[in-house]
């Protein structure tokens, strides 16, 4: 896989499921979505008793995770598949193939206005912590896409745009990420982007260190999205808040590559 790719897989742990929304992580993780509302206040939605977040400490904590992580080269993809989950490939068809080349092509007409990033910020997508520096790539997200996402499949509105930074200090659009529901299942998925030509990817099984934890001294090589900690049990055992789930189901889309194995690379 292409190191643009890898560090794309990096910065989604990173950045997006921690804090795409930042403010709203102070309603409880477990009752939120990829779009950053609270599920929980929805009609017909549960309640969760899962324990919740002061105002603002997760938005620290990813900003302590990142500034680790980031600075761990290599070394940052050592815990990843612990807190990844893909879904399988199905078998290859001619059908699934035209429809996702559809989508491409439809994707392509759609972005090509934000391949200036100022068009792309006065639409509403707004970069994750762009004073990350080490960030090769930066998500830019828009809220209002990620909710209508886990209603409804609009495949000219992805939820974020993914930009490589540029020497100049700007941002080159290299592809885009769809996003679904937690609860969505293989065959909802399926019906948005062919389970047999992209692998949906979700976040899972977080240890969260306890709530007043002074984020700058927690053990990042334990807790967060590359963490070592990764059974409810082990996180009981160290004090911390355990998510079997972070967020929905995401997709990467790469439209302007020109190898087709990696237009839907993850």
């Amino acid at each position: 896989m292409p190191l643009r790719h890898s560090t794309v897989k990096i910065t989604a742990m990173l950045a997006l499921t921690l804090a795409v929304a930042a403010p709203a992580f102070a309603q409880d993780m477990s009752g939120m979505d990829m779009s950053g509302h609270d599920m929980s206040q929805m009609p017909g939605a549960k309640q969760s008793d899962a324990t919740t977040m002061k105002e603002g400490e997760m938005d620290s904590m990813s900003d302590e995770a990142m500034d680790h992580d980031m600075h761990m080269g290599n070394g940052a993809m050592k815990n990843m598949s612990l807190h990844m989950a893909y879904t399988d490939l199905r078998p290859a068809n001619d059908a699934d193939k035209a429809r996702a080349a559809v989508l491409v092509t439809d994707l392509q007409h759609a972005l090509a206005k934000y391949k200036d990033y100022h068009v792309a910020e006065a639409d509403g997508f707004k970069p994750f912590h762009p004073e990350f520096k080490q960030q090769k790539v930066v998500h830019f997200t828009r809220n209002w896409n990620g909710l209508k996402a886990m209603f409804t499949f609009n495949p000219n509105e992805p939820t974020s745009l993914l930009y490589e930074r540029t020497p100049d200090g700007g941002y080159k659009l290299i592809g885009a990420m769809y996003t679904d529901h937690k609860g969505a299942t293989l065959d909802q998925l399926n019906e948005r982007v062919p389970l047999s030509v992209a692998r949906w990817h979700r976040h899972i099984n977080f240890c969260i260190p306890a709530r007043g934890t002074d984020m700058k001294t927690a053990d990042w090589t334990k807790f967060g999205p590359n963490g070592s900690i990764a059974t409810k049990e082990a996180c009981d055992a160290v004090g911390g808040r355990f998510y079997p789930q972070v967020f929905g189901w995401m997709v990467h889309v790469y439209p302007w590559e020109t190898n087709p194995q990696l237009v839907w690379a993850h």
